[in-house]
């Protein structure tokens, strides 16, 4: 967890100045300026470029970075003209400052090195091109282009539009039940979007939430690239896992929750910082489903709660791991009551066909619209069609859209 930012005096104003001044400096130093001698010397690395980018991306997140900040370059790959790696901001260990970090694509070009970071639209094509680019990894950078509104071009917070699927379970083992420490908050703090949870309990034993392919950010941090343009993000870990695009299934194992700092921030009792992002930019948990709990914003930040069909979970409260939902699934919410109908058609001039509980999990086969009725989410016509045959209105279950999740009929 991290708190408010501090602010910075003029003075860590100018050496922040200064050091970035200093970063653009190594950027321009090629045969063009050092002369002839420059020329016969070996091709610089391309650590300095993106230690510059970094710096960049520092200078707009902050207005300026504070002085403790410090860029941590990994270069993981790099052969020919392609480097890969993470570039981390780092704060001091026990400020009230969380870091950020992004992975990165260069490329030397004529002596000097283009760099793109994750999110911004040249990664995905970059990546595209890159012998350097695993198969695993080509379908998932090609979604994280920097296409999807973000604070930085709209100002608007990023949101996932009208689909909150995220196909995901919750950071620890199926069928376990852990804590949830603190609800939906900021990646640093208080501020939006409210991207992050804290979880602890259980064995501990920090596991991924979707498959995809699995980063080491810095010591205690893990990122899961994953598909549909999302990625999670794991902090505080011990003792976890090295991985340079490394491909995890769901539930693999990440580490367990701690209170590692290495890169700045603080953590107060062990927990796994949990966050979620789209398209490489932190979004808010509100309203996407993981374990098959939908997360629900609080009053203020670290508050909040957790629903899963009629049961809500505040935060210091307890949640059971469910699992995945499935793309084409949906969580029964009879909004208070125990069990919904189920009908022989779409609407309740159909017979009745038994019942299905609160919270049990549907397939859905597909829709059509019926008589209309008002859930927990608003009124609507809309029916599906389980895959056992019998239909249910969907003014009775959480799916993560507003419509149909598998067409209509």
């Amino acid at each position: 967890m991290s708190h408010r930012r501090r602010r910075t005096s003029s003075i860590t104003r100018m050496v922040t100045a200064l050091a970035v001044a200093a970063a653009g400096t190594l950027l321009t130093v090629g045969p063009s300026v050092a002369g002839e001698a420059g020329a016969a010397a070996a091709a610089p690395g391309p650590e300095a470029a993106v230690t510059g980018h970094l710096h960049e991306r520092g200078q707009w997140r902050t207005g300026v970075a504070a002085a403790g900040d410090r860029p941590v370059v990994e270069v993981t790959r790099e052969a020919g003209a392609w480097a890969h790696g993470t570039a981390v901001l780092a704060t001091e260990p026990g400020s009230d400052r969380m870091p950020e970090g992004w992975l990165f694509i260069a490329h030397r070009d004529k002596g000097s090195w283009q760099v793109a970071f994750d999110g911004e639209p040249r990664f995905a094509e970059l990546s595209a091109r890159s012998t350097l680019t695993r198969a695993a990894e080509k379908p998932l950078f090609a979604e994280q282009d920097g296409k999807q509104p973000t604070a930085r071009t709209t100002g608007i917070t990023p949101l996932a539009g009208s689909d909150f699927r995220t196909g995901m379970a919750l950071p620890w083992a199926n069928g376990q039940t852990w804590t949830m420490t603190s609800g939906p908050h900021g990646w640093g703090g208080s501020e939006a979007p409210w991207s992050s949870a804290d979880f602890a309990g259980g064995d501990q034993a920090v596991r991924a939430t979707r498959g995809g392919t699995a980063y080491t950010m810095c010591t205690g941090w893990v990122r899961v690239i994953h598909d549909r343009g999302y990625s999670t993000d794991y902090y505080h870990l011990w003792s976890n896992i090295s991985a340079n695009g490394t491909a995890v299934g769901a539930g693999a194992h990440l580490g367990y929750t701690g209170t590692d700092v290495t890169c700045g921030g603080a953590a107060y009792g062990r927990h796994v910082h949990f966050g979620l992002r789209q398209n490489s930019a932190y979004v808010g948990l509100a309203g996407h489903g993981l374990g098959k709990w939908v997360m629900e914003n609080g009053g203020a930040a670290y508050q909040g709660s957790a629903l899963h069909g009629s049961a809500r979970v505040g935060a210091g409260g307890n949640l059971h791991n469910h699992g995945a939902l499935g793309l084409n699934q949906g969580v029964i919410d009879a909004n208070g009551g125990g069990s919904v109908n189920k009908r022989t058609g779409p609407g309740t001039g159909y017979g009745i066909s038994g019942s299905v509980a609160d919270g049990a999990t549907v397939t859905v086969s597909y829709s059509s619209n019926g008589t209309s009725h008002t859930g927990r989410y608003g009124t609507t016509s809309l029916w599906n069609r389980l895959s056992d045959g019998t239909w249910v209105s969907d003014a009775y279950m959480w799916t993560g859209v507003n419509g149909t999740i598998n067409g209509y009929c």
